[in-house]
Formats: structure tokens, sequence, C-alpha cells
């Protein structure tokens, strides 16, 4: 199909590409002006496109539920420091509700330039098919894919075809799954885009690299479609205006301040440019912190964690010749990589690039399964892009096989010969390389997530010793509303319990609610602020999601001017938040302060909880809770652990001395507090939202913010009948 060229104008085409697979369509309908504007783009205009193309009764395996693929006015913009996000958006087959994950690279601004605000797909392929946008030639194909499995051996595949139709590398995006996306509930989409300042292994330069949208299974939903690969084909606009802006000069100038801001920073703070984000690990695991899961969430310190650290990369590891940014203008440079010789698998002895880790990764598959080699994390990395499924999913399955080994609920028989014991590298390379083809009954399984794996457990343990344990795997399954955890240990954070439990309605992810290392510097001192918080940095860090940049800037450069700031929270970094607001009030035309920007995130959010409800119904508070293990010691062994900060904790709540107690006591009373506490922030967040106590959003909420007029008649009525006094 061919279809007409649309400049950018304020940072949007006004226009989306919608595919069916089923009937062979494709059609290029209008972005609503008044659909634009409410939802403004990314996350929320693709919870919206998702909650129109489905009913209150559509599964995720259905092919009517749509793969959503949407950039933000703000997206592509390379004037501006972090413009490469854009989101994916799908209903979750690992949860049931929407799923979100952002992510980085090239495709989002293609997709852009070559002429759309996001892509919809609807059906299924009959056969393995990829979908080519060419902005040169305004063309739209949906072609046979190459028949690859693996999503690097796809790369070069595609790289082939185009580079051999005169297309350069520099032009070519594309997003891919691989095997793992077929084998698993949480498969991930790869972002491809060719970098070509990094050193190549012969010696030349330039390489692909990926980032991925990790997170819900989204892949999953792709691969499921038949679909292995989307191609966009585009070139940078180019002008004096070339995106459209009301005021170009503003643009530029806010893209100045925050380039100079990061440049000055970041080299004396956290160095993101040489550690990326696994610099992260030894401050989690400070003796103060105690906030890197170790051993699944069991320990919260380790003394090894410099072995895995950004440091150790930075040094060890990481290439850091050519620039590291996902996209075009972004000097923070936190993309870091480097070659490392694989030990495991069909490509065994091969010399791969790898992209990463960042520190989910890092403290994925290093401290939660007590393995202490950044080489085996980076192989482990390889290995789940390549086969296209989350490394976060699949690593905290990893760990609660581990613990359920550990404590004997499973067996070597049970696992086809497998010992999946804690800091056990082998044993681990082996069950990616089995959940990726469904090798074994324990990886089939893993595939579907973190309760079906929970759930076989337990009756393999019941067949086996005729004793019940579902409640005691509950205790350390780590996962909320089926998302298992990513990998923040939380004992010391109200605020990120509350993030986990109920701000992130997508599951136990930090995207929504990233509030741990500010609440563990003071940030949060009362109970009032810790709720607050649930209700601001929300805002911003999916309101980021909407617009199309990337946290990072803001959250890890902290402009000293924010410092100066009376009666604000200093720890959301305002000043650099006025030159995101300049940015976008140059972009669109307007004139808002950031906290009117994101303020509108609440349309979105209550967007995500409506639809939420929609498969909860009367019980969505009910998944609002997270497991044992994320409040706190489940067991006296780990009180003893960190023996006097509890005894602290509990003489502090009791009001009177410790001396006389035993431990299961002082667990018991420190266990109720921490756990009354969380409930109690969930009621004032609910609150704080206009829902009532079972999380609905109110009718009288969704008409304040005029979303009830975006609902479909189905949605309507049953929010109706979930209000309070109705259910």
């Amino acid at each position: 199909m061919n279809y007409p060229g649309r400049a950018i104008f304020r940072g949007y085409t006004n226009r989306i590409l919608a595919i069916d697979l089923d009937k062979g369509g494709i059609t290029t309908p209008e972005l609503e002006p008044g659909v634009r504007d409410y939802f403004t783009g990314g996350r929320s205009l693709g919870l919206y496109l998702l909650h129109k193309a489905i009913t209150p009764d559509t599964d995720p395996a259905e092919p009517a539920n749509p793969l959503i693929l949407a950039n933000g006015p703000l997206g592509g913009i390379p004037q501006f420091p972090g413009t490469a996000k854009a989101m994916a958006v799908a209903l979750s087959p690992l949860t049931g509700v929407p799923g979100v994950s952002n992510f980085g690279g090239y495709f989002g601004a293609f997709l852009k330039y070559a002429g759309f605000d996001a892509l919809q797909v609807t059906g299924k392929g009959e056969k393995e098919t990829m979908i080519v946008i060419n902005g040169f030639t305004r063309e739209i194909t949906v072609e046979d894919a190459p028949r690859d499995e693996e999503a690097f051996d796809l790369e070069q595949h595609i790289a082939e075809r185009f580079t051999e139709l005169g297309y350069r590398k520099r032009n070519i995006a594309f997003m891919s799954t691989g095997t793992g996306a077929k084998y698993t509930r949480y498969g991930c989409i790869n972002s491809h885009y060719f970098d070509v300042t990094k050193p190549a292994k012969d010696g030349g330069k330039g390489v692909w690299r990926t980032k991925q949208a990790g997170r819900t299974g989204i892949g999953s939903v792709m691969r499921g479609k038949n679909i292995l690969a989307i191609v966009v084909l585009a070139d940078y606009p180019h002008g004096d205006n070339p995106y459209g802006a009301a005021d170009w000069a503003k643009v530029v100038d806010a893209g100045r301040r925050l380039h100079a801001i990061v440049k000055e920073i970041d080299p004396n703070q956290l160095q993101m440019a040489r550690k990326g984000s696994a610099g992260l690990i030894t401050f989690m695991s400070k003796d103060d912190y105690q906030s890197l899961p170790v051993n699944n969430f069991q320990s919260g310190s380790d003394p090894r964690a410099p072995q895995i650290c950004g440091k150790h990369y930075a040094e060890k590891l990481f290439e850091h010749r050519g620039m590291d940014g996902c996209f075009p203008g972004c000097n923070l440079q936190c993309t870091k990589g480097g070659w490392v010789t694989l030990v495991s698998g069909s490509h065994k002895g091969q010399k791969v690039w790898v992209d990463g880790p960042e520190y989910e990764t890092a403290a994925g598959f290093g401290s939660n399964l007590g393995i202490w080699s950044a080489e085996f994390i980076m192989e482990a990395n390889w290995h789940c892009d390549n086969y296209a499924y989350d490394t976060i999913s699949a690593a905290t399955i990893m760990a609660f096989l581990m613990e359920c080994f550990q404590r004997g609920y499973l067996t070597l028989e049970e696992s086809d010969g497998l010992s999946l014991t804690w800091g056990n590298e082998a044993a681990a390379l082996e069950f990616l390389h089995q959940l990726a083809h469904g090798r074994t009954e324990m990886a089939r399984v893993a595939g579907r997530g973190m309760t079906a794996t929970a759930e076989w457990v337990a009756q393999r343990y019941q067949a086996r010793s005729g004793k019940e344990c579902r409640e005691e795997l509950a205790l350390f399954a780590m996962q909320t509303k089926g998302l298992p955890f990513s990998f923040y240990r939380t004992h010391r954070s109200l605020s990120m319990q509350g993030s986990y439990a109920a701000a992130s309605d997508i599951g136990a992810h930090h995207a929504a609610a990233w509030l741990i290392k500010a609440d563990l510097l003071g940030a949060f001192p009362t109970f009032q602020d810790k709720a607050r918080a649930l209700m601001t940095y929300p805002r911003v860090r999916l309101g980021n999601d909407n617009l199309g940049v990337c946290k990072l800037p803001w959250v890890d450069v902290f402009n000293p001017e924010s410092a100066k700031r009376m009666n604000e929270d200093v720890y959301i970094n305002p000043a650099s938040q006025d030159i995101y607001a300049d940015f976008y009030n140059g972009m669109l035309g307007t004139d808002l302060g950031w906290e009117e920007i994101f303020a509108r995130t609440d349309r979105d959010i209550n967007l995500q909880r409506v639809m939420n409800a929609m498969k909860y119904g009367a019980d969505t508070a009910k998944y609002d809770w997270i497991p044992d293990r994320a409040i706190g010691p489940t067991e006296d062994r780990l009180y003893e652990q960190e023996g006097a900060y509890h005894d602290a904790e509990v003489e502090r709540v009791t009001g009177q001395s410790v001396a006389g107690m035993n431990t299961a006591e002082k667990r018991r009373i420190l266990m109720d507090n921490r756990k009354a506490e969380l409930r109690r922030l969930v009621s004032v967040y609910y609150l704080e939202r206009g829902w009532s106590e079972n999380g609905i959003p109110r009718v009288e909420t969704l008409k304040n913010l005029g979303l009830w007029d975006y609902l479909g008649e189905a949605t309507r009525e049953r929010i109706s009948g979930l209000q309070p006094g109705k259910e």
C-alpha cells in the first residue's frame, strides 16, 4: 500500500497506521485532535487505542488483542537529550491486564519520520511475516519473514536484505522477536538500530545494537501474531524547523541547557557515561540500605557486590570508544556494552556484542542468583535478547526455583536433573536455553510465569510428600498481579512497597514510581510524604513515557539549581523539570508549568486502572499487594541477619525494650506493623486518587478528569456497577 507524505507539526504527524493481518487491510486513519490533545502520545495514546480495540472479555491470546507501538510528541528530536523512547502496549499474556513497556533505539523516531504517531496491528498472520514501513517510497508491505528463530540471525538477514536494496544501515530500524517469545508469556521485543561510531569486531566501525520492550510479555503478543519483525526505513527531517515546533528556538535552547547540565554533572555524580545503570549495584548493597536482592531477596547486601557493579564493567568489559547514546543527541551516553565470548549454547565459543547489562539484569542474574560473575551476567543478557524474552522475569522465576531447591520443594528428578542451586552458573545458562525452546516440563511451566510455576511446584511437592505448601511458596514467589519483581529489596522503603503494590498497575515494576533511592536518602520522612510521592512521581515518570523522553537525564543527573529551591521537593529535580517544560511548551505552543503538564498523566493512570478493574472486578484491591518477602523477614534466620536494625524498629513500634523477647515474637510484631503501614498507605493512595476503598475509580473522578467521555459503553456500565454500594 502506498500512502501520502505528511510533515511533522508540533511533534505529531496526526496519523495512525492500522494493519489487520486477518483481513489483509492497511489503513492510515487520522489521529483526532481531541484524542491527541487529551491522551498526548506514547503510553497514554497506546492505552486509549487498546481500550477502543478490545472488549472487557478479550483474551490476551486472541488475535483481536492489538499490538500497539506509539511514540510521543517530544520523541525523535535529537536537539534534546534522551528522546528515543516509545511504548509497546497490549493486553499482557502474563498478567491478563494491559501491559506497557518502554523501549529506546531509533524505531519510535523513525516511525514518526515515516509519517505515523502510532502503529496498531490486529489479527494473526497465516505464516511468519515481516511488516515493512518505507518512509522513502511511502509504501507499506507485509512480507515473508526470514526463517530465523533467533533475533541476531534475523538482524543479520534484515540488514543484508535492505542494504542490498541500497539503503544505508543508519536508515534502518526494526523490532524483532525470537523463539523465547514463542515459548514464554514474557517475550520481549528487541529494538534494533545501527551505531555507526562503535568499533566493530573486525576492526572496522559500526555495530548493530538493541534496546528492549522487555516487560509484560508484549513480545509474546507480537510472536503470537506470527510477526517476526517490523522494519521502518526513514531519514531524519531537515530544514529550519524540522519537527514543526511552535517555537524552535525555545526547543533548541532547552536542549542546550540540559546538555550542559549532563556534561558538567554526570562525571561528578553517577558517571552513567562510564558505568551505565549497573553503577547502582553498590549503592543498593550498602549496609545502611540492604536493598540489593541476594538469593531471591533473602538478603539485601553482600561484600561481593563490587564484582558485578558498574565500576567493574567500566574498567574490565565495556567498550568506551564511540558513542553510547541510544539515539543521536543524548550525551548521557548510558547505553553501555562490550564484547564477550560465549561459553554455552549453540553459539558457544563465538565472540558477540552485548548491549548491557542494565542494573536490573546485573542484579537479577547476579546477586539474586548468588552469582558474582560479570561475564556470566553479560552472557545471560545476550541469550535473553537473542531468544527474545524478558531478563527480569526469567531471572526472578529462576531465583524462585533455586529457593525451592534450597528448601526441598523441588528435586533433581522434577527438574530433569538440572541442579538449579545458588551460584551454579552452568545450570543457570542451561535453564535459559531450556526456557527458550520449552525443552523440559519445568522450563515449559516457567515460561508461563511465576504463578503457574509456584502452582506446579506445589503440586509436585504435595504428590511427593503429601504436604500442602502453597502458603509457604507464596511468601517468596516474587510477583504482583502476575508480573515478576524487578530488583529492589523494599524492606527499608515503604514508598517502594506502595509503588510495587498499588501505584504500578502493570504489576511489580519500578517504571511508574521508582521511589526507593530517594526514600533511602530521606526524601520522604513522614507517612504523608510517602503517600504524596505515590501521586507526584508517577505523574512525571509515566508522563515521560507519554511524551517520548527518557527518564534518566532527569532522574539520574541532579541539577544543582534544584538544591536551591525552597518549599519544593528537591528530589524530583524541579530545576530540570523546568527545562522539560520549556521543551514541551516550545514544541506544542503552550505555556504550562511542569506540574500542570504532568498532572495530565492522571488521565492514563485512571484509564489503566479502569481496564484493570474490567478484569479484577470487585477484587481489584486484593491484587494491590506484594509477597511477605518484599515486606520483611519471612523467617527468624532472616530477622537475625539484620537483628540490630530490626530490634530498633520493634522498640520504636512498641515503645519498649526487646529484652526478653524471642526472635519469633519480635518478627511477628515487625511484620504485623509493616503490613499495617502498607495497607494504610495503599488506602491513602486510593483516597488521593479518588478511588473507592476497593481500588475502583469513582465515576465522579473519571468525569472530573474528562475521561468518562472516552470510555466505551460496556466499560461505563461495568464501572458504574462497581461503585461503592453496588458491588
